[in-house]
């Protein structure tokens, strides 16, 4: 019976140390100035899905759903900041 709790337990250090080599370093946020057209859009109506904006286009429906939950994607303090910043990156890119 011990044999088998020490393999076991050889078994789940081993998994444990195997797993923690996986774990990845969280992702640092890009700067706007550096994200593509495509980035920016996909960054500022993440921001919107997340306060429930109604999404009317088909490509941001497909990407994010319908939404439609309150608050309807009122944005406040940080959120409002990034998204103003985002928009502004975007018309200076000329992206649509």
């Amino acid at each position: 019976m011990k044999q088998f709790w020490f393999s076991c337990a050889r078994v789940s250090f081993a998994a444990v140390v195997a797993g923690t080599a996986l774990v990845a370093a969280p992702a640092k946020a890009q700067h706007p100035s550096e994200m593509s057209c495509g980035q920016l859009w996909y960054e500022r109506n993440k921001i919107y899905a997340r306060n429930g904006y109604c999404f009317k286009t088909s490509r941001a429906r497909a990407e994010f759903g319908p939404g439609c939950f309150p608050p309807y994607g009122d944005l406040r303090g940080w959120e409002r900041r990034r998204v103003n910043e985002i928009q502004m990156w975007e018309s200076r890119n000329g992206c649509n």
